[in-house]
């Protein structure tokens, strides 16, 4: 199916769109771009931004079956596998480079050169710092900030490292250089100056070790651990990913 234009967006026309594309009123697509099979972009959203002094040699490519919501700017020299799924006003600078499903939830802010895996989840207002890495699964709730000047202002630039599952609590700030451990949680309001462990929690300005997070206990009556998450969260993840997870913590354990 040929793509979907509203005859008030603005297409350049070295720009690709695969089959069954739709774009929305007012947008705007600039010739360095690349949009991938089903992709659905709405209203009033910019796609290619030039980079900061002038055109980059890197196109803008967004996987197949994405959709970026109204009203979001996405820089050129970025690349997204399938399923990216923004909220409005997004904005995301160039050089990012993600995997498939990463969701970004309104006025996120991505800033440059930024790493993502798969199926992570940030939820409105969270800001990325550049030079960040996020990895797979993970959470980042509302107005989770990633820092990366250890001194501002400065030219050192120290990006934050989240690594797999691991969950940020929302209103944390994480200081530049830190590295948060998979399967960790950090809870709301807290400020991360140092390195957290795996798979524990920590909590507080400055943040401070307070248990395993395999301590705690699902507030539903069960008993049951609620961490790792994985354990009994299963919505929106692929079938093969919930079932690897059953095998690894068995359908009934505790």
């Amino acid at each position: 199916m040929a793509p979907r234009i509203h005859p008030t967006a603005l297409i350049d026309a070295a720009a690709t769109l695969a089959d069954d594309v739709s774009v929305g009123p007012y947008t705007v697509i600039h010739g360095n771009v690349r949009l991938g099979a089903g992709t659905v972009v709405g209203a009033f959203c910019e796609l290619g931004h030039p980079r900061l002094g002038g055109a980059g040699d890197r196109p803008l490519v967004i996987g197949d079956h994405s959709l970026i919501r109204s009203h979001s700017v996405f820089y050129e020299g970025s690349c997204f596998g399938q399923g990216l799924n923004t909220g409005h006003r997004v904005t995301v600078r160039e050089g990012t480079i993600a995997g498939d499903h990463l969701q970004l939830g309104t006025l996120c802010d991505v800033q440059g050169d930024c790493r993502f895996g798969h199926y992570s989840r940030l939820h409105s207002n969270v800001h990325i710092g550049q030079g960040s890495t996020v990895g797979d699964y993970v959470w980042l709730f509302p107005y989770v900030v990633l820092t990366n000047d250890p001194h501002p202002p400065s030219e050192v630039r120290l990006g934050v490292t989240v690594e797999d599952y691991a969950v940020v609590a929302t209103m944390t700030v994480v200081l530049p250089g830190v590295t948060i451990g998979s399967g960790a949680l950090v809870a709301a309001h807290s400020a991360v100056a140092k390195n957290v462990a795996p798979d524990t929690v920590v909590a507080g300005a400055p943040a401070a070790f307070v248990r395993n997070a395999d301590e705690i206990r699902l507030k539903d009556g069960s008993g049951r651990r609620a961490y790792p998450w994985r354990r009994h969260f299963h919505r929106g993840y692929l079938p093969a990913a919930v079932q690897a997870w059953i095998a690894e913590f068995g359908a009934a354990q505790p």
